[in-house]
């Protein structure tokens, strides 16, 4: 079976996580139990429980090997009405449904849940859209990415040439002079896991060409400085197409470790949350 995104995405993370210390590890774990709620889930920047940040702190137990009450999970996730989720949050709640199956730990426990069959919503079930818009790049990516954790055909998983931009790249809005990094990566996973992991393509090129001197990457030339998120996910795509980036982006993410075992989204961030973690060990694992 073709590896999907999400297991892509965890084998990068692994990867990640080999790399460090046992002091690092140990960091790291502590602060995920800090993220932690007693009802199941995880908290967000503001403290509450929140469902999107529950996948990424439910993926990473299964990768740091963090012990955890699967039925807590799934009291949680029966308190949702998931047919009233937007896609984002209706893709996440569906990733918790199936690692709430796993009855351990194990990191290749989760790897097989991820690709049960599950029966979801149809498309046109889905009233609010990432930029409100179902067929920009990250939408596709959200939708396709839902597929494939549920095992469900791929069906409507497609890119409009209206979000490609001239000279290489993809935009989240139509019609745009300059693309966005992260549009782009968004773009370029769906292709490749559609049409093929193609590393000649122009969108490649755009993207690889995206990299600062520093390591990281911005979103878009009018951003301010490079950011966690864009760098990883750049990094992941430029990863999977079997490219090598331009420059070496360790003293980069290692920037961006705070005291509290997470990662900070910017250099002038001092928080952080479990999806800064999940992104900083993607990072880590490209490298």
């Amino acid at each position: 079976m073709k590896e999907t995104i999400t297991i892509k995405l965890l084998k990068t993370i692994q990867r990640g996580y080999e790399a460090l210390s046992h002091e690092a590890k140990l960091m790291m774990s502590d602060f995920i139990l800090t993220q932690r709620c007693r009802e199941g889930g995880f908290i967000n920047k503001q403290g509450e429980q929140d469902l999107y940040y529950t996948t990424f702190g439910s993926l990473l137990q299964y990768v740091f090997g963090i012990k955890y009450n699967t039925g807590e999970l799934r009291s949680y996730l029966d308190t949702i009405d998931a047919d009233k989720l937007d896609l984002i949050h209706y893709a996440a709640y569906m990733r918790c449904r199936l690692l709430a199956s796993v009855s351990d730990s194990k990191f290749l426990g989760a790897l097989t849940a991820l690709t049960s069959q599950k029966k979801i919503r149809n498309e046109e079930s889905f009233e609010v859209w990432p930029n409100n818009d179902k067929n920009a790049p990250y939408s596709r990516f959200i939708w396709h990415s839902l597929l494939e954790d549920t095992n469900n055909s791929e069906q409507n998983t497609w890119l409009s040439k209206e979000y490609s931009v001239e000279g290489g790249g993809y935009s989240n809005m139509k019609g745009q002079d300059a693309a966005s990094v992260n549009a782009t990566a968004a773009a370029l996973m769906v292709k490749g896991q559609t049409e093929g992991y193609d590393k000649t393509s122009q969108d490649v090129l755009y993207l690889l060409n995206s990299q600062l001197p520093s390591g990281g990457f911005k979103d878009s030339p009018q951003t301010h400085m490079p950011d966690l998120l864009s760098t990883a996910t750049a990094l992941f795509t430029l990863r999977c197409y079997d490219t090598q980036p331009r420059y070496s982006a360790q003293e980069f993410v290692e920037a961006h470790w705070l005291d509290n075992g997470g990662f900070g989204a910017t250099i002038l961030d001092s928080s952080s949350d479990v999806e800064y973690l999940f992104y900083g060990l993607l990072a880590l694992g490209t490298l």
